[in-house]
């Protein structure tokens, strides 16, 4: 096929040899299977932000670390250059994301080159070699369902355990291989400790999850994955291996009122007495 226009430079410096095809085109990317020398990959080439469907929601940018206070200043005032920046740090956002998820254990497409606003990574490919399909377009049984259910919650945790929640993990972002779910699309990856919608997300996510595969196994539409693995993870006691049940109770002991109004009784006197201080009345 002929040479996509943003793919170009890509084979200018040797990155790439040819494209074979397009894969897919979705609300932030077209994905293209390419070749460099014997290697077959996937490049997925982010799309302008007046194209995308897909909008940068402050809901996934908050706590997102920038270069320094002018990059910074110019994202907040939406200067031409603060918008580039700010497309430039959306796209990096999933580059480092699956870096930090490869070594963290994650099934997610190896990264190998991030290059004028391409990705090049690793074509996940079915037992037949071929791309291999989303799950929203594999027929699942019930046992299988559930087995691919367990699996990805177990890579919530992994994720989690490496600070990152996915944020908008669904059936049409996981796809399946020989050896089950994989998880794509990652540009509104969170940090989990520095944005205050995260724990709504990753329930989100889990919550997708379990009505996904409740269509197969109606028993998954009972369980709580998320806030169990969100208060696991407030608590310190997450870990990649923790048993998880499915289910959360949270406790709620009744207010204390009495200890309640001692300390705004405490915190009147106080202010009464600083007052009377300053007026010179204090006895």
């Amino acid at each position: 096929m002929k040479t996509p226009e943003r793919l170009e430079p890509l084979m200018a410096d040797g990155l790439i040899d040819t494209v074979v095809r397009q894969l897919m085109s979705g609300k932030e990317a077209m994905v293209f299977v390419v070749r460099n020398g014997d290697e077959v990959l996937c490049a997925k080439v982010y799309k302008e932000a007046n194209k995308r469907s897909f909008r940068q929601a402050v809901d996934y940018t908050e706590g997102r670390k920038v270069k320094n206070s002018r990059q910074a200043r110019a994202m907040a005032k939406g200067t031409r250059f603060g918008r580039q920046e700010q497309e430039a740090a959306w796209q990096h956002a999933e580059v480092d994301a699956l870096h930090r998820l490869a070594d963290a254990g994650v099934r997610v497409p190896k990264p190998y080159n991030f290059h004028e606003g391409v990705l090049l990574m690793e074509l996940v490919t079915g037992a037949d070699g071929m791309p291999a399909p989303r799950l929203n377009d594999v027929v699942l049984s019930e046992d299988t369902a559930r087995t691919y259910h367990a699996l990805l919650i177990r890579q919530v945790v992994l994720m989690l355990c490496a600070g990152i929640v996915h944020g908008d993990l669904s059936e049409y972002n996981i796809l399946v291989d020989a050896e089950g779910p994989v998880i794509i699309d990652l540009p509104q990856a969170i940090d989990a400790a520095a944005n205050n919608n995260a724990a709504r997300l990753l329930e989100r996510d889990v919550e997708n999850l379990a009505t996904y595969f409740g269509q197969f196994a109606p028993d998954l539409l009972r369980t709580d994955y998320g806030r169990e693995i969100w208060s696991l993870y407030e608590t310190a006691a997450l870990y990649p291996d923790t048993v998880l049940t499915g289910q959360f109770k949270r406790i709620e002991k009744p207010a204390d009122l009495k200890a309640v109004m001692r300390v705004i009784d405490a915190a009147r006197d106080e202010e009464a007495a600083r007052l009377a201080r300053m007026h010179g009345t204090a006895p």
